[in-house]
């Protein structure tokens, strides 16, 4: 068996996230104390009690999924003993979680990973003003038709396909005008549903540009090591070691579509046949059974999870 640990993107935060990991283990408890003092806030005490208005605004909830999952992957190591570089073959995270993911394979340190999450988070809030922007879930249209559809619907706007999830999942994100043109064209082309999703920001498009620039002067300032095992990077579903090359691709994930099924079945080509999720909810391991039901996948969220995933390991 080969595996890969995948790492949960924004939208799979809840209250109450790592309150069970935290009562029942110290490493866990280690993980949220560093991530505050990182943050010079008390983030953790917002993801276990809420509010959940405040946990949902982009500047908290996408250190908060991280921490969760480094949460989980500090258990696993120093409860456990389990070895990230000995037992996967690579890791990938879903937007944010691609920087979860660094942080678990050794390539940044959790102390920066907090504080680069926080800039991206608000500089992608900052990027765009309120209202302005949208995004929405196309289902039943593949990453193609999808791309055709935003490609007709910016009619001098900014309207790109953000986030391939899965087959017939895909969501397009742009100008508030643009995503509505989008919706009406999408039911014309065959879609089965369209959804307005209810995000703060259209992310994953041109106009986080902003967000991209400042995002590309911290991470000049921060040291970013060698992982220990290749990230399956979102823009380019390929592998890669490089920390060069990881700067750029974080740099470029900004504004760049988030292949995620593309990265799904590039890990399956690559010999990867089960694919563990590491934090807060179920979402990846959802989305493998619709890219490819030969890959299996498991969640590791709560002690009870982390608990027979270490005895079967």
């Amino acid at each position: 068996m080969s595996r890969a640990f995948v790492f949960p993107g924004q939208g799979s935060q809840t209250v109450g996230m790592g309150k069970e990991l935290a009562e029942a283990f110290p490493a866990a408890r280690d993980v949220f104390s560093e991530v505050d003092e990182a943050l010079s806030q008390n983030l953790s005490r917002l993801m276990f009690e809420g509010p959940g208005e405040e946990l949902t605004l982009t500047e908290n909830a996408q250190p908060a999924l991280m921490a969760a999952s480094l949460a989980v992957m500090r258990i696993l190591e120093k409860e456990g003993g389990f070895s990230l570089a000995k037992k996967a073959a690579y890791v990938a995270g879903h937007s944010l979680g691609e920087y979860s993911a660094l942080c678990a394979a050794g390539a940044l340190t959790l102390s920066d990973t907090a504080r680069l999450l926080k800039l991206r988070g608000l500089s992608m809030q900052k990027a765009v003003p309120v209202g302005e922007g949208a995004m929405a879930a196309l289902l039943g249209l593949d990453f193609e038709q999808a791309q055709a559809v935003a490609e007709e619907a910016g009619q001098g706007e900014v309207c790109a396909a953000a986030n391939d999830n899965a087959p017939g999942q895909v969501v397009v994100s742009g100008t508030k005008a643009a995503i509505e043109r989008a919706l009406v064209i999408a039911a014309a082309k065959g879609a089965k549903r369209s959804v307005l999703l209810p995000v703060s920001a259209p992310f994953h498009c041109a106009l986080m540009r902003p967000a991209a620039e400042a995002m590309e002067e911290a991470l000049s300032k921060v040291t970013v090591e060698e992982p220990a095992i290749p990230l399956i990077a979102n823009v380019c579903a390929r592998p890669v070691t490089a920390p060069g090359e990881i700067r750029r691709l974080l740099v470029e994930q900004v504004c760049g579509t988030v292949r995620w099924r593309e990265s799904v079945l590039k890990m399956k080509e690559l010999g990867v046949d089960t694919l563990v999720e590491a934090g807060t909810g179920k979402v990846l391991a959802g989305l493998v059974k619709r890219i490819d039901k030969e890959m299996s996948a498991l969640s590791l969220n709560l002690p009870a999870d982390i608990e027979a995933f270490l005895k079967a390991n």
